[in-house]
This record gives C-alpha cells, sequence and structure tokens, in this order.
C-alpha cells in the first residue's frame, strides 16, 4: 500500500497544489470519474447533431472545446491561492473535457469511415487509433521526460502545468486541418437526397426505437475493448508498481515501449482486416487475449523483462481490436444514425465499463491480494465480446452510403477484390 500510494502522488502531479491535502484522493477520484460521467451526456447532445448538422461542424467545435478546456487546467490557480474554487474549476474543466470528448472520437470515426475507400476502410481506419496510441505516447514520454529533466519537486510545484499547456497549439492546428476538410461523400449524398434527419431528437428517437439490436452488438463488443484497454494503459503501472516494485519511471518506459510497438503494427492489422473481414480479426483477438492474459500477468510479475513482454504480447493481442474500431463501429448503423449510434453506444458503455476498469481492479487487487484478478477480469470481458460477435454483421468491403444498415456481400472483401481494385487503380494511374 506505500508503494501504491507514493505511484498516486507521483500520477497525479496536478493533486498537490489544487487539492487540499486532507480531501486530496476524494478529490482526485472525482476528476477522474467526472469526465467519463460526461461523456455519455457528450455523445447523446453530438451525437444527433452530427446526423443532423454534418460531421465536419461537430468536430470542429469538439475539438475547440477540448483543448480549451485542456489548456485552462494547466491556468488554473492553487488550492493555496483561491481556496476551494481550485478543484471546483479542475472539475468543471474535466466535465468540459469528457462531454467533448462524447463527440469527438464518434465524430472523427464516423469522418474517417464515410471518407475511406470501401475497401480500404480498415487500412484507413487504423490511423484514427494510430492517432490515439500516439496521444498516449507523447503524454507518457513528456511526463517520463519531465521528471528525469527537473525532478519530482519541481513537477509537484510547477513542471504539471507543461503538459496541459501543450493542448493549445496541437488544437489549433488541429482545428485548421479540419477546417481545411470537406464534408464526407456519405453525408453529401444524404444531404442532397433528402434523407437526412428532421431534427437531432427526431434523430435519436430513430435510433432508439429502430437500431437498438445494432447498439447492443455493438455495446457486447465495446465492453472488451474499454477493460481491455484500460486495463492495459491506465491500471499497469499501479500493478507494476504493486507486482514486482517497479519504480514510475521503469513501468513508464513498460508502456511507451509497449505503446510504440501497438503503434507500429496498427497500419497493418487494418489492412489485414480489409482482406479477411472484422469478425475473423476480433476473433482472433478475444480468443488470444481469454487464452494469453493470465500466463501473460504471471510473466510480468517475474522481472522488468518479463514485464516488457507480458505488456507487448498483451498489446498485440488487443490490436486487431484497435486497428477496426472505426471500420466495425461505424459501419453497424445506416449513415441517417450513424455518428449518433456511435456516439451514444460507444460512450455509454465507455464510461460504465473504461472509466470503472482501473478502479475495480485496484479494489479487488489491494483487497483481496489476487494480483491476477485484472487477467481474470480481461477473461470475462472476453466472453462477453464473443457473444456479441456472434450477431456481428460482417460489413468489410460493404458501401456506408443509403439509409440501410450495411452488410458485406461474400465476395466484396477478400484478397481477390483487394488485387482486381489495386489493378484498377493502377491502370487509371497509367
Amino acid at each position: 500500500m506505500v508503494r501504491l500510494r507514493r505511484l498516486r502522488r507521483r500520477r497525479d502531479l496536478h493533486r498537490q497544489p489544487l487539492f487540499p491535502g486532507e480531501h486530496a484522493t476524494l478529490l482526485t477520484l472525482a476528476t477522474l470519474a467526472v469526465s467519463f460521467i460526461a461523456r455519455p451526456f457528450g455523445g447523446f447532445f453530438w451525437g444527433p447533431l452530427g446526423d443532423r448538422l454534418g460531421r465536419k461542424g461537430v468536430l470542429a467545435l469538439t475539438i475547440i472545446m477540448m483543448s480549451a478546456a485542456t489548456f485552462c487546467i494547466g491556468l488554473l490557480p492553487t488550492y493555496e491561492t483561491i481556496g476551494i474554487w481550485a478543484p471546483v474549476l479542475l472539475i468543471i474543466l474535466r466535465w468540459v473535457q469528457g462531454f467533448s470528448t462524447g463527440g469527438e472520437y464518434g465524430g472523427a470515426a464516423t469522418f474517417m469511415a464515410e471518407y475511406a475507400p470501401d475497401k480500404r476502410r480498415g487500412l484507413y481506419g487504423s490511423f484514427l487509433e494510430f492517432g490515439t496510441l500516439g496521444g498516449f505516447a507523447l503524454g507518457t514520454a513528456v511526463v517520463l521526460l519531465l521528471q528525469l529533466v527537473i525532478g519530482e519537486p519541481a513537477m509537484e510545484d510547477w513542471g504539471w502545468r507543461i503538459p496541459f499547456f501543450v493542448a493549445g497549439p496541437l488544437g489549433a492546428i488541429g482545428l485548421y486541418l479540419r477546417s481545411q476538410l470537406d464534408e464526407t461523400p456519405v453525408y453529401q449524398d444524404l444531404e442532397d437526397a433528402g434523407e437526412r434527419e428532421e431534427s437531432a431528437a427526431h434523430g435519436l428517437r430513430d435510433l432508439m426505437v429502430e437500431y437498438w439490436k445494432p447498439m447492443l452488438t455493438m455495446a457486447g463488443l465495446v465492453i472488451p475493448l474499454n477493460i481491455i484497454n484500460y486495463t492495459l494503459l491506465t491500471y499497469m503501472p499501479t500493478y507494476l508498481e504493486t507486482k514486482i516494485g517497479l519504480d514510475s519511471d521503469k513501468s513508464l518506459i513498460v508502456i511507451l515501449v509497449g505503446e510504440l510497438v501497438m503503434m507500429a503494427l496498427l497500419p497493418w492489422c487494418g489492412h489485414y482486416s480489409d482482406i479477411v473481414g472484422r469478425r475473423r480479426m476480433w476473433w482472433f483477438s478475444m480468443i488470444g487475449l481469454f487464452v494469453f492474459a493470465v500466463p501473460m500477468y504471471w510473466l510480468m510479475g517475474q522481472s522488468f523483462v518479463g514485464a516488457l513482454v507480458g505488456f507487448a504480447v498483451l498489446g498485440l493481442l488487443s490490436i486487431p481490436q484497435l486497428s477496426t474500431i472505426s471500420a466495425t463501429f461505424p459501419a453497424m448503423f445506416p449513415a441517417h444514425v450513424r455518428f449518433a449510434g456511435f456516439a451514444v453506444t460507444y460512450n455509454v458503455f465507455t464510461a460504465a465499463f473504461g472509466g470503472t476498469a482501473a478502479p475495480i481492479n485496484e479494489t479487488v487487487v489491494g483487497s483481496t491480494g489476487f494480483l491476477e484478478f485484472p487477467a481474470v477480469y480481461m477473461m470475462l470481458a472476453c466472453v462477453i465480446g464473443m457473444v456479441a460477435l456472434l450477431f456481428l454483421k460482417e460489413t468489410a468491403g460493404a458501401s456506408l452510403h443509403g439509409t440501410a444498415i450495411p452488410e458485406a456481400e461474400p465476395d466484396d472483401y477478400g484478397a481477390e477484390a483487394i488485387a482486381e481494385e489495386s489493378a484498377a487503380m493502377d491502370a487509371a494511374g497509367r
């Protein structure tokens, strides 16, 4: 428990300047939870709006909110300066972050899926998660570098603000890039045909009444996706500190190396899903994680090298899921409710299972001493995912245009279709 407290102190670097000491832990947990609580509200708000007004405008608004809120966290006065208003303002800004994320991720996935060629959707869509992992890796690298360069006392005093300030220029760059894009061809066709929803409220009603079955199927896939993802990327530093006594710097190195390896393979797995289909990729991932979760967690408990290998194996087995998020989930809904279907379902179940993964793991491990519980938790999540896969339609190569749920024909994907399309593109280029 001493190690756990030390790691929490290092991990939540913003906690000491903004929170009163006697309530620091409670308020830290509140700020972590509030962003997840806000995500479903964001999904219900931004999703139907994206189907009514278009993908591009919503994406521009959400990135402004996200980057501005993150930047403002770095500007917050300390608790010693303004008292209780310091944690109150932090919680408000964290809520804004979560609310904007409720539209950001679903919108970005929908945008990329609708822009990508039908038979290249897996490859194109994989770069969304490539960017997401890149953000995780950049954040890990920045914190690690600052800890090594300026030391822990300076980090707790003023250095914790630096990573938040990075959001300012990054947000401006993202806004500029998005402003240069046109609306997706799928949405343009929907608008030209007069088939978009009459209002955001009407679209939300249609989604709940007519498309609850794909929502349930997607929920069954989002649950294991988030439990696995947040257990590996969020709870892992705490686990390594508790299990084998790694210090904070080494645990960050394990995570950083694993994230970089995963990034390198994401595009390849996305491309491969265009050849073999999404369902096979998800089946491979679910079965692999179910089989190797306990052995790899045991290996991570043996040494620093074992931690590197074990984390890498589990990370690699999760890539078939991560690399196909943007290709799989948007294609489960027709164009007129696609943004809302993704945003609502993904954010509700991410809040319920992603936001609680680390606390559940920490609570069970801390109270029972069962250090392999995170592996068992991942296995249970995989069982839920495998049940959902039984109801997932294959959509690799299917068109996303129109108001019908996409579904691939047997000859819509596969090596021959990819080869034929490549040959056609080469001939057109000549």
